[in-house]
């Protein structure tokens, strides 16, 4: 019986915040508004870590993160920002101010998508959209904010 229960919880908690398949049993109207209340929620969480980017975004930073983030299972806050940030980049469509907080945290952390990233050690320059941030002794300066 706890087996059966415990995989019908885990079925709901994918159909909330991974894009699962909506398992029986369930009403779908209230599970999607649980599953965008989480994303909002989300949504919030990350633009607590990625402040700029959110700002570059402004009013559109909930629709570009819930579009981003349906289907997509957390992260944490501070990978899921850095995964957006890298697509929009990648997209053409990352704002001038998540150029400069992108340069930033690429320039003091090593993140290659999958692990959490790590702080570098050793001197380190990067660049993002114009953006270019140097860390040194661990301490960041964006050299030059990304064009406006």
């Amino acid at each position: 019986m706890s087996g059966d229960l415990a995989a019908r919880q885990a079925e709901l908690v994918a159909a909330l915040v991974a894009g699962g398949p909506l398992p029986p049993g369930f009403a779908p109207a209230p599970v999607e508004a649980a599953r965008r209340a989480l994303r909002r929620k989300r949504a919030g969480d990350v633009a607590r870590h990625w402040p700029l980017l959110a700002a570059g975004l402004g009013a559109d930073w909930p629709a570009v993160f819930t579009g981003w983030a349906a289907g997509r299972p957390t992260n944490g806050s501070l990978r899921d920002g850095w995964d957006l940030a890298r697509e929009l980049r990648d997209a053409g469509t990352l704002p001038p101010l998540g150029a400069d907080e992108l340069a930033g945290r690429e320039a003091a952390s090593r993140y290659d998508g999958r692990a959490a990233p790590r702080p570098r050690r050793l001197p380190a320059l990067a660049r993002t959209n114009g953006a270019v941030a140097v860390q040194l002794a661990g301490r960041v300066r964006l050299l030059r904010p990304a064009p406006r």
